[in-house]
């Protein structure tokens, strides 16, 4: 399908001067729009009911405040752990002792003026334990100290100031002409715990490490550069790229600071071989035409087991990819440079990613698969001619790959993920935020034409793969028919890499006509084998997101869901327990445990289980 221009109705919110006063809300004559906004003083108020008359209320006015408190900054850190309020249910004693661990931006706003994007917001880790025995989960949260955060926070007066620029904002109250303070490593995007580290991601940069059970900060873990050091200056020579890179990389890394390699923030789990891998691109690929992606697999050491670089002749933007047995597995996001954009952008002007645009040139899309162990394979396949997928679609994230082999000797590969249209993706406008005046606008992720192909939504990519390595037939269909806006999807961590039955995921219902498609409300449910579609909804006026599989037995489905709540009517997170097994019946909710209000925090990007052993 051609991309084409596209023309939306997004949903109408109200200017400044029309706001109504409602309930907590200053009047509009003494108020503006916020950008974003603080949490005050610790409430400490007993909210007994988790439901309130507020729940009823849904406008245009309710749902441009509900978009707000989603990103509301938090500033505060705990000390110690703190005992969760079982609300609703009671923590199963079945249910396996370990930790989840949840990162995402938890600050927004300075004390000078200037105001971030959400991926450029300092990285708050949340760590939920849960003690079956006991019955109980003690919760903290505390900022990841990176070089940026203890740069701009004042830890002695708690107040904050922005000196970096980071991809996607401009500072108002920090210097602008000049700033080469772009990478902006806010180690707020995944985190892992993996060779008895636990470390937290960001996409561009070194993970951080941090102590296990106080949550301080250990430094930047080098993962990958001590082992590409060698690598750095290889093409010395060669066609016209290779010169370029050349006078390319002095300026990224000795101006902008830039790692010559940009781990990538997701990583895969090899349930089978017990690995972990990894990626990296080289950072000057973000202003060629060409695109350079390193593979690393761990063992449970950390040892380094194999590394492997693959140069595609493509402009590429990769967020998150896939593995089978055999591959590695890239969806070609393809950009482009933008020259008007990097011009203001280098002067301050613009958030440096205005420097790249999307580019839906081509009506299909292309995959790599790359050989993940090219001494077995068995053809002779050249990776760098990628497969064409009859569809223009944006990668956002991938729940599971698998492959088999058919008795021909035809190999078929499954990919389950969230896609978005190029159409709709827009670098400058991720989560509604406009730079230009610093604010959140809702309706960006809420287009009425066409919201259900623009917007994200669940697909399977079928790949079928002669004995020769040609590629005999590739399709790209919505996952189970489910049609609604959906991301976020995982599976039981035990299957990945292998043969899965059950995809989970975020999804909306529908049910408000001012947010018909995000912020998301709804966990799905979907069964491969009868194609069945399950799903609980979370309630009126409250959001969820990425929803984490905690494995307790051998059977796919046999463990629990964890979601967070985001009740922002009441300002108010809740852990939630889900059983997966019940997911579509009355039964599902297992328990419901509250966050205190003072430290309510905002929506949080992806999460890791960790076992207590």
């Amino acid at each position: 399908m051609q991309a084409r221009p596209y023309h939306t109705a997004p949903t109408s919110f109200p200017s400044p001067s029309k706001l109504p006063r409602f309930h907590r809300t200053p009047s509009p004559a003494k108020i503006k729009i916020p950008r974003v906004i603080s949490i005050p003083t610790p409430d400490t108020t007993d909210h007994a009911s988790s439901r309130t008359s507020l729940d009823t209320i849904d406008d245009h006015v309710a749902a441009f405040w509900d978009y707000q408190f989603l990103f509301v900054s938090q500033r505060s850190e705990t000390t110690e752990a703190v005992t969760l309020r079982v609300v609703d249910g009671a923590v199963p004693s079945d249910f396996p002792s370990g930790t989840y661990y949840l990162t995402g931006p938890g600050l927004f706003t300075d004390d000078h003026g200037s105001t971030v994007h959400p991926l450029d917001g300092h990285g708050y880790l949340r760590a939920f334990s849960i003690d079956g025995v006991n019955r109980e989960v003690k919760f903290m949260a505390r900022y990841v100290k990176t070089e940026a955060q203890v740069e701009e926070h004042d830890p002695e007066t708690n107040t904050w100031r922005f000196t970096h620029r980071g991809p996607f904002s401009v500072l108002k109250g920090g210097k602008r002409l000049g700033n080469t303070k772009v990478m902006k490593n806010v180690a707020n995007t995944s985190v892992l715990r993996w060779g008895g580290k636990l470390l937290c991601l960001w996409e561009g940069g070194d993970p951080y490490e941090i102590e296990l059970g106080t949550l301080d900060t250990t430094g930047r873990f080098d993962m990958i550069n001590g082992h590409d050091s060698s690598m750095n200056n290889r093409r010395n020579g060669g066609d016209t790229w290779d010169i370029t890179a050349g006078l390319l990389k002095p300026i990224l890394y000795g101006v902008f600071k830039m790692p010559p390699k940009r781990l990538l923030s997701h990583y895969k789990l090899d349930a089978k071989r017990n690995r972990l891998i990894t990626a990296s691109c080289n950072a000057e690929d973000m202003l060629l035409p060409r695109s350079n992606f390193t593979f690393y697999e761990y063992d449970e050491n950390f040892k380094l087991l194999q590394r492997q670089e693959f140069n595609i002749p493509d402009h590429l933007m990769i967020h998150d990819w896939a593995f089978t047995d055999t591959h590695y597995i890239l969806f070609a996001n393809r950009i482009k440079l933008d020259v008007i954009g990097s011009m203001t952008a280098i002067c301050g002007l613009s958030p440096m990613i205005s420097a790249l645009s999307v580019n839906p040139s081509k009506s299909t899309s292309p995959i790599y698969l790359l050989p993940r162990f090219p001494e077995k394979s068995p053809s002779n396949r050249n990776w760098r001619v990628p497969v064409e997928a009859p569809s223009t679609m944006w990668l956002l994230h991938v729940g599971n790959a698998y492959e088999a082999k058919d008795v021909h000797g035809n190999l078929q590969i499954q990919i389950h993920a969230s896609i978005c249209s190029y159409q709709w993706f827009n670098f400058q406008k991720l989560f509604g935020y406009n730079w230009q005046n610093a604010k959140l606008d809702p309706s960006v992720m809420n287009v009425k034409e066409g919201g259900d192909e623009l917007l994200p939504h669940l697909v399977q990519v079928s790949i079928n793969l002669g004995a020769d390595g040609t590629c005999q037939e590739s399709s790209v269909e919505p996952l189970n028919q489910w049609s609604k806006p959906a991301d976020f999807p995982v599976i039981n961590p035990d299957f990945s890499g292998n043969k899965n039955k059950y995809v989970y995921a975020a999804s909306s219902s529908g049910s408000r006509q001012t947010l018909p498609h995000f912020p998301f409300d709804m966990v799905v449910k979907l069964n491969f084998l009868d194609k069945s579609i399950h799903t609980w909804t979370v309630g009126a006026r409250r959001f969820i997101g990425e929803p984490i599989f905690v494995p307790k037995g051998r059977e796919e489905d046999d463990g629990y869901l964890l979601v967070v709540e985001y009740a922002v009517a009441i300002q108010r997170c809740y852990l939630v327990i889900l059983n997966p097994k019940r997911i579509g019946k009355a039964d599902a909710l297992v328990a419901r445990l509250e966050v205190p209000r003072h430290l309510n925090f905002p929506l949080g990007f992806h999460g890791f289980w960790a076992n207590g052993s």
